[in-house]
């Protein structure tokens, strides 16, 4: 399954950083997202976008996973030439992720 069948993101940039939360649609999927997507699985589907390390926060409260990609926006939206690649655009890519289907 994708990961946009369980969750929903958002996300923002600051400089050369971003930002993803990934949050499911249902509190009973966290769990199941702690255990399926961890940092090496983000970091391979943006591997070629992401030249530095990603870093996982869990907030167990909300029930939320929140990535940190590092040299990630060439530069930040002031220096990068390309079109929206940007947060609102990538947290919408990572919904793209496979997980396994064991639910």
């Amino acid at each position: 399954m994708k990961l946009r069948e369980i969750a929903h993101t958002r996300a923002g940039d600051k400089g050369n950083l971003l930002n993803i939360s990934v949050i499911p649609y249902n509190e009973s999927d966290y769990e199941f997202l702690k255990k399926h997507l961890s940092t090496a699985k983000v970091q391979h589907f943006f591997r070629d976008m992401c030249k530095g390390d990603v870093t996982r926060y869990e907030a167990d409260g909300l029930c939320t996973l929140n990535f940190v990609l590092e040299h990630m926006l060439d530069g930040g939206s002031t220096r990068n030439l390309g079109l929206d690649v940007l947060g609102r655009s990538t947290a919408q890519a990572i919904l793209e992720i496979e997980l396994e289907d064991i639910k």
